[in-house]
């Protein structure tokens, strides 16, 4: 018996089978380049016998590259400063969950899950994209760009295009805050391509003949054992141009300055560094480094942000009237810091009031030592404080505050253990009321 060929990759990465599966007969969003590549690697070297796709082995199903965090808690990406760095390198798939380079991959589904740890991580307060992807399979990327522009209304999110962000990879940067490039970054290829092979030259060749049993029109649409019908053509094309009107609409919410006119204007061409920029598909040119730093500067505090980041709803509403009014960062920055000075001064106030209220209320007499635990322990309000006050029992010897803040293990005893003023040892214990309370509200 003759043994079934094994089509395995070098090392550990993706079979010829699978890769297969993935590229023929599906719209992918693709650099051209990267499509003529993959179909030329597939020329000739796929088996039309009996072969088998090997399983995928465990390591492809295994997240990689995780990082520690302070704490000791394992991460899928690397946080330095406050700035999560969520690498996109490789061909984009649908799944797998392949994250590095070393498969040649990256899945949808790995790069989702890094988003959803790095939003919730109160370690991280600003995530960089490092793209340096072709793009790949169309399904998949419209639900991972959606969640990088959710992310970036609560955390800034920049795309560092690291060189190339084409086709599905764009389409994931165009929801990014902000899109840098470096001199020779390669931005664009906002289209969408299917291949169709046609393989009945080759197996006449090789005297083999396919027969296709099949119910159902439709079900061998695109087979590869011979040319594609018209109507079958016109269905795929069709099919293209609706991920195609997607994928422009996709790029036009994320890339508010141009218009879906503009982004067809492209023709799903591609763009270096500078002209990239200059038909609005990138924000400015910057290297990593620098980029980095300015993103580490600014992610611990919001009122560092720039203005281009949308923190909240509130905050998206508050940015134009504050530019209409021509408050400047600075003055808008200084006005957060009184409100949050005034709110802290009020807290206080407010406190004060609160334990004085309690002390001198009408329950509190004969019950001093508990309403000292309930001023001064809890945060139980002075309504409250009565209620409980009320039912509570009375001490054998009924004394004011005054008194009490007079005895000698009271409140106010000096240093020496001599007897002061009942008046200073009452003002001293007010004192030292408050201040505790200080360290509570402050």
């Amino acid at each position: 018996m003759t043994e079934q060929p094994n089509i395995n990759p070098a090392g550990d990465g993706p079979t010829l089978m699978q890769i297969a599966s993935r590229v023929l007969n599906r719209p992918l969003l693709l650099h051209p380049t990267k499509a003529e590549v993959i179909l030329h690697v597939l020329q000739g070297r796929l088996p039309m016998d009996n072969a088998q796709a090997a399983p995928l082995s465990p390591d492809a199903n295994r997240f990689l590259g995780s990082w520690y965090g302070e704490d000791g808690r394992a991460r899928k990406y690397a946080v330095s400063n406050g700035v999560a760095t969520i690498p996109i390198v490789g061909s984009l798939v649908n799944r797998g969950a392949w994250i590095g380079a070393y498969s040649g991959m990256v899945s949808y589904e790995g790069i989702s899950a890094q988003l959803r740890e790095a939003e919730a991580d109160p370690e991280v307060g600003a995530v960089l994209l490092d793209i340096d992807s072709p793009g790949g399979e169309a399904t998949g990327m419209f639900s991972v760009s959606e969640q990088v522009r959710q992310l970036g209304q609560t955390k800034p999110v920049t795309a560092f295009v690291n060189d190339m962000a084409a086709s599905a990879a764009y389409g994931i940067a165009s929801a990014a805050n902000e899109i840098v490039v470096s001199p020779t970054s390669i931005v664009g290829s906002i289209g969408v391509v299917l291949t169709h092979i046609d393989r009945s030259g080759e197996m006449e060749k090789k005297g083999v003949k396919a027969t296709l049993i099949y119910a159902g029109q439709h079900k061998v649409d695109g087979n590869p054992f011979g040319p594609l019908s018209e109507q079958v053509q016109a269905d795929l094309q069709a099919e293209v141009m609706k991920f195609y009107d997607q994928f422009v609409g996709l790029v036009a919410r994320g890339r508010t300055g141009m218009t879906v006119e503009a982004i067809r204007a492209t023709e799903a061409r591609t763009f270096l560094g500078q002209d990239a920029i200059d038909r609005g598909l990138a924000d400015r040119i910057a290297s990593l480094d620098t980029v980095l730093a300015e993103m580490q500067t600014k992610a611990p505090g919001a009122g560092n942000r720039r203005k281009g980041f949308a923190m909240s709803k509130t905050t998206e509403a508050a940015a134009p009237q504050a530019e209409n009014a021509g408050i400047t960062e600075a003055q808008m920055s200084a006005a957060v810091e009184k409100a949050r000075a005034d709110g802290e001064a009020a807290g206080k106030v407010a406190a004060t009031a609160r334990i004085k209220s309690i002390l001198t209320s009408e329950e509190a007499k004969g019950r001093e030592a508990q309403a000292m635990v309930l001023a001064l322990d809890t945060e139980m309000s002075a309504d409250d404080a009565s209620k409980v006050l009320a039912v509570a029992p009375k001490a054998s010897r009924t004394a004011s505050i005054a008194d009490r803040a007079a005895a000698e293990n009271e409140l106010g005893a000096d240093a020496s253990g001599g007897r002061v003023d009942a008046a200073q040892k009452a003002a001293t214990g007010w004192a030292s009321a408050v201040a505790n309370a200080n360290k509570r509200f402050g």
